[in-house]
């Protein structure tokens, strides 16, 4: 099986592993006073120093949670609870973990203004300064696209927050561990952290919160962290995020560039051989990630098609045999068609050269057959 959905998840580095396995040994509660409670503790503390090293911040602006959903959850309506009413601006193309909780806060009274993208599937800073309004209380706009790879103008949205005071959030899921990603240089309020989208562990996450930010918590039990996000720390999970993102930071310049070699000849492959679209910015966007459009077929017709022998996401959604466009295809300016047929293709570093000739093959026979 040619793995091809690292966007979707991915697989647990061996370093990571071992860091895992490490910590198995430290079965302490953090919060306890003699000395099998402070080992489990440092390494809790050694993992946020890990975590904030990654994203250029301070060990104490990390909090740690159950994933990126439980983040996304934590600054907005954390946010939220904090000013009791007002107005947020996000996007049409956000990740469900942001719009479903963005959602339930206009059922409670709060306004929402939710921002287009252009054909590229990018914010255009100018209509974020345009929504803001006197009672905005909250930005959050995603670092990039989990679709399309698309990255979004953050630092000038963040610029735009900063001279307005308005907090802002950004999910940051899909970039961490991929690109550069400086909290302090994007002026960003929050951060939204995903532990296994670069290589950790699943069921833990991380919300940078930057100094002198506001934030309430959702939960509410012990003073763990912060006394933001109660509930005694994860410890394994917590270790596998700390080393996934020592290890990211090490390697990064060596797997952006084979994420980008893997992908750009993926999609000179395919294109040579199909009539396929590029769905979002050629350059400004994810190294790993290729979402195409590949006319005459159905995305999912060709993912089942395929299953045995390569993994990879359609751009649709379908249930009871009905099949519905992707949202964020859609509102960047695709034919139902198009977006129909869109799949989306993200490599990884452990992808070679061999598996995309391979893999590009047995997708181009495929096309032919359907």
């Amino acid at each position: 099986m040619i793995y091809l959905d690292h966007n979707a998840t991915t697989p647990i580095d061996e370093e990571v592993k071992n860091a895992m396995a490490d910590a198995f040994s430290l079965f302490g509660n953090p919060s306890s006073g003699h000395s099998i409670g402070k080992a489990a503790k440092a390494a809790v503390d050694n993992a946020r120093k890990q975590a904030a090293d990654l994203i250029g911040a301070d060990a104490s602006e990390i909090i740690f949670t159950s994933g990126g959903t439980e983040a996304d959850n934590l600054a907005i309506i954390g946010t939220a609870h904090k000013h009791q009413k007002g107005h947020i601006i996000t996007s049409v193309i956000e990740h469900p973990a942001v719009l479903n909780p963005v959602s339930w806060l206009e059922t409670k009274g709060f306004e929402v203004s939710y921002l287009p993208v252009n054909i590229a599937g990018t914010v255009n800073p100018d209509d974020v300064r345009k929504a803001v309004r006197k009672d905005t209380i909250l930005i959050t706009v995603m670092h990039s696209n989990n679709e399309t790879g698309a990255l979004q103008p953050i630092r000038e949205i963040g610029r735009i927050a900063r001279e307005y005071g308005i907090t802002f959030h950004s999910d940051a899921a899909q970039s961490v561990g991929k690109i550069e990603v400086k909290a302090s240089e994007l002026t960003v309020d929050m951060l939204t952290i995903v532990s296994h989208k670069f290589y950790g562990p699943k069921g833990v996450g991380a919300l940078y919160i930057r100094n002198g930010v506001d934030v309430m918590p959702i939960m509410f039990g012990a003073g763990h962290e912060r006394g933001i996000r109660p509930g005694t720390e994860n410890v394994i999970g917590i270790a596998g995020l700390g080393k996934a993102c020592e290890t990211a930071g090490h390697n990064m310049s060596f797997r952006y560039d084979h994420a980008v070699k893997l992908r750009d000849k993926l999609f000179s492959l395919l294109r040579n051989a199909l009539d396929v679209r590029l769905n979002g910015h050629e350059t400004l966007r994810l190294p790993n990630t290729l979402n195409i459009s590949i006319r005459g077929v159905i995305g999912n017709d060709l993912v089942e098609k395929l299953k045995a022998g390569v993994a990879f996401s359609a751009g649709s959604a379908c249930h009871s045999g009905t099949c519905k466009p992707s949202p964020v295809l859609k509102a960047m300016g695709l034919s139902d068609e198009d977006a129909l047929s869109a799949v989306r293709l993200s490599v990884g570093k452990d992808n070679t050269l061999d598996e995309i000739l391979s893999a590009s093959e047995l997708i181009i026979a495929c096309v032919k057959e359907l």
